[in-house]
């Protein structure tokens, strides 16, 4: 399932399973979204079993079912809520009903794990930081230009390792090819997926708090354009957005839709973390013109220079380390608060924008 779309990429990391077979089952559901491939493939290398598919598209769950031949096919949403073995609800709907679906999760006793953006408005973000608070559960983001990209794990890693010293500043770029063609209408309405800065901007906003080490941080500027597509009025084909962490740290990122036809990846994503001892560049899904495997780690600081081609090499830990968080009511994978602050910042930013005409 390595298509290049982007909607569908679903990378394949190092099995480490952290449970035996059947002891963590889990289901699918809402499968408006291709990341809900690279969500059930991650918790499965993980160790976790697919239990459950439900979409009212038939077309939908006979994919999946095809791609995921364990799980079965389930009448309803309210026969996988009812199921009491079922321990986490992988959805990826429309962001606009994505924290609906959380909520009645939480409600039914499962922890949740969505597809970003998390939110489309403010209210939803608040209604499920009431609902965490009242149940218990997890609302987990699968923010994953961070936690399933290898050389991003890899940098992660050296940055905790402090390869680069303190992080003073994050720099990153997003692009991503439109295929407006293979594209449903809600993809092009405001409503349903908040913008470009809420939805693929929360990437970039998540991978700054991490790798800056941040609990919140400020949105300095932010503006948004629909450049290239007045077809679809109420689309954005770019973003981008300066931020100030809590600890001086600073971040700039872009986003896009501008992907040229010639490039052999969905987007060539990435990142550079400047600290006060190094940098780090990140090229995320291809090296251009030099390697069509992506997950390329440059590293300078004052040992030298240093280049590690990590894909297949890494894996993804936070797979594993959810279903043992969901176990042991822990937060190791990564803690409510961060998940909630990314949305937040994201919601702030487009709220906040400049709209270039």
């Amino acid at each position: 399932m390595q298509k290049k779309d982007g909607m569908y990429y679903a990378p394949v990391g190092k099995s480490k399973p952290v449970v035996g077979p059947g002891e963590f089952p889990i289901a699918a559901v809402s499968l408006d979204h291709g990341h809900i491939y690279g969500m059930c493939n991650g918790l499965m290398e993980a160790g976790a079993n697919v239990k459950w598919v439900y979409d009212p598209d038939p077309l939908k769950v006979k994919a999946f079912v095809e791609r995921f031949p364990q799980a079965k096919a389930a009448a309803s949403l309210e026969q996988v809520l009812n199921d009491e073995e079922v321990r986490v609800i992988a959805c990826a709907a429309i962001p606009s009903e994505r924290c609906s679906v959380g909520l009645r999760a939480m409600d039914a006793g499962k922890d949740f794990f969505t597809d970003k953006a998390p939110f489309t408005t403010q209210a939803q973000l608040e209604s499920a930081r009431q609902k965490v608070k009242q149940t218990g559960r997890k609302y987990a983001v699968y923010y994953s230009e961070r936690l399933h990209v290898e050389s991003a794990v890899f940098a992660g890693q050296l940055i905790k390792q402090g390869a680069i010293g303190r992080v003073l500043q994050v720099i990153g770029f997003g692009p991503h090819r439109l295929n407006a063609q293979t594209r449903p209408d809600w993809f092009f309405k405001k409503s349903n997926y908040c913008g470009i800065l809420g939805d693929i901007g929360s990437h970039q906003i998540e991978q700054f708090l991490y790798f800056a080490g941040c609990k919140d941080a400020k949105i300095l500027h932010s503006k948004v354009a629909n450049y290239h597509h007045k077809q679809y009025p109420e689309f954005e084909d770019f973003g981008d957005a300066a931020l100030v962490g809590d600890n001086g740290a600073t971040n700039y990122f872009r986003v896009d839709w501008f992907t040229p036809a010639g490039l052999g990846a969905w987007g060539d994503g990435r990142l550079t973390v400047l600290g006060t001892d190094g940098y780090i560049e990140l090229r995320k899904y291809i090296d251009v013109a030099r390697d069509p495997n992506g997950d390329h780690v440059y590293l300078v600081n004052h040992e030298g220079e240093h280049h590690f081609a990590v894909h297949g090499k890494v894996g993804f830990p936070f797979f594993g380390e959810f279903i043992t968080d969901c176990m042991n009511r822990t937060e190791t994978a990564m803690t409510q608060e961060h998940a909630f602050k990314a949305a937040e910042l994201c919601l702030i930013a487009q709220e906040t924008a400049i709209r270039i005409e």
